[in-house]
């Protein structure tokens, strides 16, 4: 049979938010006129969609739709330092600073009406763009309420940082708390190995994966897949090659990536299990859908033929020699056996 089928598996836990080393971030927030919002920090976007959670995390917190929110100049001589985009930090430094500026937005308008209506201050709750105080009659639109505030010298101002317990290592030996907070993936790869050629085709992944808390459903995901195709790359074709320092691949004409036709079918399965420390309970998943990929296709690629491949990328040359070597030791065990009897 030319063809074997094998699975395998791999776990992973990952850190963000450096306690070794000060992490920090910083936001401003303001309700403005016709209920909309502008907030204004120093991330980066680089496509992963921070801007659009962002605006998800400032809407819910405030009470208006996503739409209404503008994320504003992140220029860093202009706005609070949100540090770098790396890491998988973003939703977890930036979410939470963007939650704390909004929340004490919120709460100086919240106090403003509290003080219109005559109602206890913690009784004020806002969505879809409307204000109302709980148990009674009392409502009316953002609009409105911006207007009654500003009437009365207070513009809905908030600002936040939101930084990470600073701890350190130890000096000789590293130990310590290097992260603030961990997430944890396991991942299953189902491959076809083909005996003669040793042409690896992965069919599925399975990923499970711990968020903390998904702001954007879709938006993780989408993160969990393409962390398992910038995986598959690796695992399967991408032999980056370097002599003497200099590199001998000088382009991408005969640089193999995946293409869609490369994709496996992915199921991802988000776990939510919430931060103790931010206050939105996020966590992060940005470089953790990658790191159980390859390991569970070498594992894959294991269960379906026997070969344990050692390095990167396990090329079809790669697989079809240890499949020879395989083959050349076994038959060499029987005639040992053979000779003994």
């Amino acid at each position: 049979m030319a063809r074997k089928r094998g699975r395998g598996m791999a776990g992973c836990w990952y850190g963000i938010a450096r306690t070794a080393t000060v992490d920090r971030a910083g936001a401003w927030v303001e309700i403005d006129d016709g209920g909309t919002a502008k907030v204004v920090t120093g991330v980066t976007e680089i496509g992963e969609g921070i801007l659009t959670v962002l605006a998800q995390i400032a809407a819910e917190e405030l009470g208006i739709r996503p739409q209404d929110v503008t994320i504003g100049d992140n220029d860093t001589a202009r706005s609070p330092e949100a540090a770098h985009a790396g890491a998988t930090r973003q939703t977890y430094m930036i979410g939470n600073v963007v939650a704390l500026a909004s929340r004490e937005a919120f709460g100086k308008l919240a106090a403003v009406m509290a003080k219109e209506w005559d109602v206890p201050a913690d009784t004020i709750e806002a969505a879809s763009g409307e204000i109302w105080a709980e148990g009674t009659n009392h409502r009316t639109t953002m609009d409105k309420a911006v207007h009654i505030a500003k009437g009365r010298g207070v513009v809905p101002l908030g600002s936040a940082s939101f930084g990470t317990d600073t701890t350190g290592l130890h000096p000789v030996d590293g130990a310590g708390r290097p992260w603030q907070a961990y997430v944890f993936g396991c991942q299953v790869a189902e491959v076809e190995v083909d005996t003669v050629t040793g042409e690896v085709q992965v069919l599925g992944i399975w990923a499970a994966h711990d968020v903390g808390r998904a702001v954007n459903p879709k938006g993780v995901e989408g993160q969990i897949e393409g962390g398992i195709v910038q995986a598959l790359g690796q695992a399967l074709m991408e032999d980056y090659k370097l002599k003497d320092g200099h590199t001998t691949t000088p382009g991408f004409a005969k640089y193999i990536l995946p293409t869609s036709l490369d994709v496996p079918h992915v199921t991802s399965v988000i776990v939510e299990d919430p931060d103790p420390i931010g206050p939105l309970g996020v966590k992060g998943i940005g470089e953790p859908a990658m790191v159980p990929t390859i390991p569970a296709i070498m594992n894959a690629i294991y269960d379906a033929v026997g070969v344990r491949v050692t390095s990167l990328p396990a090329s079809p040359e790669k697989v079809r020699e240890l499949l020879r070597d395989k083959e050349r030791t076994e038959r060499e065990q029987r005639q040992h056996a053979e000779a003994a009897e």
